[in-house]
């Protein structure tokens, strides 16, 4: 865990640094500006479905037993835009963590490399852009797959902060494992590394979905979300980039450090 804090430590004061800070409009604005547009024609017919889920559907009766159970009876009738928002949240996520993915990490790792512990570091090229963005598919479908499935144990208090994040921490430790490594690690260290801080990864995965519930709280449980839902989630879009850049600062700075002291201990050349 020391190698976890000292790396924790280490990207939240690069985080600060304006060079991070201006890194991370590029993926809100692309993103903003994707979601942006599919809103503007989807907002009003998505809220139009899920109040007639809510009400009309074969689902109605199971959502009123369960909004009875936990207490939500009297406010059955507004839960349509929290549904919509609930549907958006884990595609604008995963939409964003992509576009984190592809438009800043080469970024943030050439920022990390030309630090004093990272100088000299060579890249054996073990992965490729194809590679990476299989990697991104296969894993962004069995995240949203997982979502799904477990979409109806979200009415359930507490299980509605606990599960998301434990699928976003898988989800982050095995993209991340992946694209971290991908231009300084081979194929076989970056396998072994992956395997060795498996832990440690899964771990820093949680967190980092803990990090990503903060704003997914205020999100849902805010009044300025039934009434101003696209400015408020550009917003949110906006503070998830951050997260999402200050995590691949954290991972970086712990997998090129794992990768260094692997080919230290190996004597092998850095």
């Amino acid at each position: 865990m020391r190698d976890v804090s000292r790396a924790f430590l280490l990207a939240c004061r690069d985080i600060l640094n304006p060079r991070m800070l201006w890194l991370t409009t590029r993926p809100f604005v692309i993103t903003g500006v994707l979601w942006s547009f599919i809103l503007w024609f989807t907002w009003n017919p998505l809220l139009d479905w899920t109040k007639f889920t809510i009400t009309q559907s074969w689902l109605s009766l199971w959502i009123s037993k369960i909004s009875t159970n936990v207490g939500w009876e009297g406010v059955r009738t507004v839960l349509s835009p929290y549904l919509a928002v609930a549907i958006l949240m884990p595609l604008i996520v995963v939409t964003l963590i992509i576009v984190v993915s592809y438009s800043s990490m080469t970024a943030v790792i050439k920022f990390l490399e030309r630090q004093k512990s990272y100088q000299g570091i060579r890249r054996a090229q073990g992965g490729s852009f194809l590679g990476s963005l299989w990697n991104t598919v296969v894993l962004s479908f069995f995240a949203l797959l997982l979502m799904l499935v477990s979409f109806p144990l979200w009415w359930i208090p507490p299980l509605f902060s606990i599960i998301p994040p434990c699928i976003w921490g898988w989800f982050t430790a095995k993209l991340m494992g992946y694209d971290v490594l991908i231009t300084h690690a081979d194929r076989q260290e970056r396998v072994r590394i992956c395997y060795e801080k498996r832990y440690g990864l899964l771990f820093m995965g949680i967190v980092s979905g803990l990090l990503g519930a903060i704003p997914t709280f205020f999100w849902l449980t805010s009044i300025f979300v039934l009434i101003l839902f696209p400015f408020v989630s550009l917003f949110m879009m906006w503070v998830y980039s951050v997260i999402f850049i200050f995590v691949s600062l954290w991972f970086g700075h712990y997998l090129l450090f794992a990768l260094r002291v692997d080919r230290q201990l190996r004597g092998e050349s850095l």
